[in-house]
């Protein structure tokens, strides 16, 4: 029976950092998949008025101690909400982690019922636009620049001249590169990527992937790049709100019980448990909060104070979804 160890030792870094950082995929956009993501924005959902609860809900993050931030070209405006947030509260570099992405572009024109929100391209051509868009907005505070959901099919990994442009960034920027994974393929692209080498050394510094009570099967994998030096992120811990009080589906009610027992008999709530299983993972550096309130964030970082133990991880070991079964649900989860 332990805590979870609070900080972690990132490479690059210029000190220890909290192992919890905020991603903002819900904050930089009016529409997203988690659930309840309708309901959060009571200000609602201009442009500033979704730049100032950014700003909210970064200043909250910032006094947790949280030092780790995370965006994407395709999360709508958050790289330029999190560039004004960093200019305006004078960040020092060096105090923070700040990583973007590239690969898809966002197209939804700020419209909740679009009918396509991104779109998915891993060209040589995208790398070198949103390169220079992602620096214009987030300048050398950029730490790492991530493929965003690398798969198989996309065939980046196999793509020798985008391999090489990332290779190119990397020795003549300075910016550590990594990869984002997405579907049950997980574990195999991450295993491909720990093998491609450019310049005498691994690609690769970091991977941020989906790990959590209901998908965890790329563990494995993760453990192994930790272990060769690689900065393991963990998204999507909370499995995009099923794994919160707000999940009501009588779909998951059954599973919502044992969760629900679990986190009183450890005393804490749903979203607590969820991270907390992230947290007591030795691999896991960091892992994100997908927060967007003051509130959700305060609720999340209690996951720290949770006293993990093995009956905890094996009675939860039992909601583990088949990974073919866990990914076309998430594909099928609407829109708000």
């Amino acid at each position: 029976m332990s805590r979870p160890a609070r900080t972690t030792t990132l490479r690059g870094a210029a000190q220890p950092l909290p192992r919890m950082g905020l991603g903002l995929a819900a904050l930089g956009r009016p529409g997203y998949i988690t659930l309840g993501h309708r309901d959060e924005f009571a200000a609602g959902r201009s442009v500033a008025a979704m730049e100032t609860q950014s700003h909210a809900v970064l200043d909250a993050a910032w006094r947790l101690g949280i030092r780790y931030f995370d965006a994407a070209r395709s999360y709508g405006k958050a790289e330029q909400f999190l560039g004004s947030w960093l200019s305006t509260r004078e960040i020092d570099p060096d105090a923070v982690v700040v990583a973007s992405k590239w690969g898809y572009r966002y197209v939804a024109q700020w419209q909740v019922d679009a009918d396509q929100h991104e779109v998915k391209e891993h060209s040589l051509a995208m790398l070198r636009q949103q390169w220079q868009e992602s620096h214009a907005l987030l300048g050398d505070q950029l730490d790492l620049y991530q493929i965003h959901s690398a798969t198989f099919e996309s065939g980046v990994l196999a793509n020798g001249a985008v391999l090489d442009g990332l290779a190119r960034l990397k020795s003549e920027q300075g910016v550590r590169l990594g990869l984002s994974l997405s579907g049950p393929d997980q574990a195999a692209l991450l295993r491909v990527a720990m093998g491609i080498e450019r310049e005498g050394g691994r690609l690769f510094d970091g991977v941020q992937a989906t790990w959590n009570l209901l998908e965890p099967s790329v563990g494995a994998a993760l453990a192994e790049a930790h272990a060769v030096g690689m900065t393991v992120i963990v998204k999507e811990a909370l499995a995009n709100g099923r794994l919160t009080a707000g999940n009501d589906s009588p779909r998951f009610a059954t599973q919502k019980a044992r969760l629900q027992r679990v986190a009183d008999r450890l005393g804490t709530t749903l979203d607590g448990l969820a991270l907390a299983a992230v947290l007591a993972q030795p691999w896991a550096d960091v892992v994100l909060s997908g927060a967007t309130t003051d509130a959700q964030l305060v609720s999340n970082w209690a996951a720290f104070d949770v006293v993990w133990d093995d009956d905890a991880a094996a009675t939860l070991a039992e909601l583990a979804e088949s990974p073919p079964h866990y990914w076309a649900y998430r594909s099928a989860l609407p829109w708000h």
